[in-house]
């Protein structure tokens, strides 16, 4: 039975300067938004926070969803639906062991982010930051976490 991948990501601003992760990722070092994978058992929320926290040593806190968004990835072998969401850091962990992937955390501004565009994961990465600077917010309410019983 097909299904999309469902991921989280993370849109953190400090100071006009963007929270990316360099990573390796099929053969690339690429940039990309603190990311992955739902696990199973948790909330879209709870993804969110795990992700950055693994990916970049943040906690962060999220506080609306800037959008939901569907790629097929080249020769459509694999499609990927994923939840942006914007947050606030709570705190920072410097000594935390990052995820084995991961090369390195970097913040960015949109014209540096644009500036790196060939390193980019997907198109996905530049979209997610233009569609919070033009001020897509949804409130966290829109999303409804049920279980069946």
């Amino acid at each position: 039975m097909w299904g999309p991948n469902v991921t989280v990501a993370a849109i953190l601003e400090r100071e006009g300067r963007f929270l990316f992760v360099e990573e390796d990722a099929d053969g690339r070092i690429v940039y990309n938004q603190p990311a992955g994978h739902l696990d199973p058992g948790e909330t879209l929320l709870q993804a969110c926070a795990r992700e950055t926290l693994e990916e970049t040593g943040w906690t962060m806190e999220p506080t609306a969803l800037v959008g939901a968004y569907l790629l097929e990835a080249r020769g459509g072998a694999t499609t990927y639906l994923r939840f942006c969401f914007a947050g606030r850091l709570v705190a920072h962990d410097p000594a935390r062991k990052l995820d084995t992937e991961i090369r390195r955390i970097v913040w960015l501004t949109r014209d540096e982010l644009v500036a790196e565009s060939a390193k980019h994961r997907s198109q996905l990465v530049l979209r997610c930051v233009d569609d919070y600077l033009a001020g897509r917010r949804f409130p966290l309410d829109f999303i409804h976490d049920t279980r069946l019983t």
